[in-house]
């Protein structure tokens, strides 16, 4: 009736019933998007005003050419949480809670990033019953009484604790990491574990701001940082000829949540974005990339990249993966940059190609001994850019991961629901 109207010439009597039938349905509109709004917010939780958001990827020989998303694709993707596209407390709050959660809190107790947990208000059905960072901290036979069914990790020395705790605590239901990356607690006990008791991360909290650090050190290389930083320091105003990143090619190891975002950024800047990861179908319609190679095909997207990004996890398969050969197949004037962890990277063989020429530079976040060692020779290259594993530090990065553990898995635990960010602790991501 709208369109027909829209399309006709009208009289004034046929302008104001168009008026008032636009006034109509816009009311019809607000008041259904308000009864929507009302619906969804009417949870009977004591969580606090949270913001509940959420460092990880993947690494088989095939290629696949990416189209637009399918619902395939977005169910998929729904098991995981991402900050920037998730929606918040996407689950039905009015469901009752069929299960309590009996926390312990494997954790620094004076980590002011736990708070929410550790000193907030939890949803209804949940209890706190110990925090402690080491075993001698815990009463095992009084826990053991207790019941205890959720474990939450966030302590970086936790690998030991963790394995002896689900040996002593059968009743043990749920894992949850506050960090993306499990690295640091892989055992063959959790591993084990994993077979029995489900185990989730905080895998979407921290890639926006590394997406953020992956162009700027794009941009470092292609706008000649350090040669501009020279010359002011020396006065000199020299004008030399840039690069633009818009038509360069941004090739991604490890196309998980963090490989994603800076693909979404680097598609905003008209970058071409090519793939590679262990199951390529997963992404064989992402939107922002134009292919996904397996893994076999390592040496074929570093020959057609002008910038290579590696996101991978740290795993048994992927420590020490990118070596000689990879930077041997570079693209000319070719640039590296890590963001996922130091030892996925032969090191010592990515000094070697910075010093030859043979990569133009490097933008490094993690490395292979960190704090990086004063006597290594990266401090001293000109094409490196080199920061303290901090790039997706934010004043808050830790303390939204806590929050997503309280506001979105922890709600859902307690109503039987699936749990967001499964993780495979044999595959280690």
């Amino acid at each position: 009736f709208l369109l027909i109207h829209c399309c006709m010439p009208m009289k004034t009597t046929d302008w104001k019933a168009f008026m008032f039938l636009s006034l109509s349905l816009r009311s019809a509109t607000s008041a259904f998007s308000s009864t929507t709004r009302t619906a969804r917010t009417s949870l009977s939780t004591r969580s606090s005003s949270c913001h509940f958001f959420v460092r990880q990827s993947s690494i088989a020989p095939t290629t696949t050419s990416c189209t637009a998303t399918t619902t395939a694709t977005r169910s998929m993707s729904s098991q995981f949480w991402n900050r920037e596209e998730s929606s918040k407390q996407n689950f039905d709050k009015n469901k009752p809670i069929v299960k309590q959660a009996k926390i312990v809190s494997l954790s620094d107790a004076n980590d002011p990033a736990n708070d929410p947990l550790h000193k907030g208000d939890l949803p209804e059905g949940s209890s706190l019953l110990k925090i402690g960072s080491k075993m001698e901290d815990f009463d095992i036979p009084a826990l053991q009484k207790e019941e205890p069914n959720v474990l939450f990790v966030s302590h970086p020395l936790s690998r030991q604790p963790l394995g002896e705790l689900l040996g002593v605590l059968p009743t043990i239901e749920w894992v949850h990491m506050r960090s993306a990356g499990i690295d640091f607690v892989a055992s063959e006990a959790l591993s084990e574990a994993n077979k029995r008791v489900f185990i989730s991360n905080a895998k979407g909290s921290f890639s926006s701001t590394l997406a953020e650090y992956t162009m700027m050190a794009c941009a470092y290389f292609a706008k000649d940082l350090p040669r501009l930083l020279k010359q002011k320091n020396n006065r000199n105003w020299e004008k030399y000829s840039v690069l633009e990143l818009r038509g360069a090619t941004l090739g991604i190891i490890g196309y998980g949540d963090i490989g994603r975002a800076a693909a979404k950024l680097a598609t905003a800047y008209g970058m071409k974005v090519i793939a590679l990861r262990r199951n390529p179908n997963r992404s064989s319609e992402d939107p922002y990339c134009s292919t996904v190679y397996g893994s076999m095909e390592m040496n074929k997207l570093f020959a057609e990249s002008d910038y290579v990004l590696c996101s991978a996890p740290l795993t048994p398969e992927t420590k020490g993966m990118i070596t000689k050969e990879q930077f041997d197949a570079a693209k000319e004037d070719c640039c590296f940059i890590n963001v996922g962890r130091g030892p996925i990277v032969d090191e010592d063989a990515l000094i070697v190609a910075l010093k030859s020429g043979k990569i133009k530079g490097a933008g490094l976040d993690v490395f292979s001994m960190e704090p990086l060692p004063e006597s290594s020779e990266l401090w001293d290259l000109d094409n490196v850019l080199l920061s303290p594993h901090n790039m997706d530090q934010t004043d808050t990065f830790m303390f939204e991961a806590t929050e997503f553990f309280v506001g979105e898995n922890l709600p859902r635990f307690l109503q039987g629901e699936t749990l967001l960010n499964p993780v495979d602790a044999a595959a280690g991501y």
